[in-house]
């Protein structure tokens, strides 16, 4: 069940815009810091502090493939299914990670 400082831990740590957006991303499939940056068109040492506070929460996990981090929605998260709710009744991203595939920037970490 949800607590009141439980609720108010989830709330804090995805709401921002930027983080909003990150895990709308992650709902999709695994992205690196360099696909996110292109993706928001942000720096990286800002979607790497976005990134921080989400895998505080344990919101996101981190996987190694050679030198490079990718990060996902954590599925074992308690709220795993409000992340994914909440992220469903934002504006999808799907068309834009498409276009981005197409456009051959889907994969600048290799």
């Amino acid at each position: 069940m949800l607590t009141y400082s439980g609720a108010e831990q989830l709330l804090k740590a995805i709401g921002e815009e930027t983080r909003l957006k990150i895990v709308s991303y992650l709902t999709i499939d695994s992205f690196c810091v360099c696909e996110l940056v292109e993706l928001l068109q942000l720096s990286q040492p800002s979607i790497s502090q976005h990134l921080k506070r989400l895998r505080e929460n344990e919101i996101i996990l981190e996987e190694r493939k050679g030198k490079w981090v990718f990060y996902s929605l954590n599925k074992e998260h308690e709220f795993y299914t409000f992340i994914l709710h909440l992220a469903s009744m934002l504006p999808s991203k799907i068309k834009k990670i498409q276009s981005f595939t197409v456009d051959g920037k889907r994969i600048l970490c290799d």
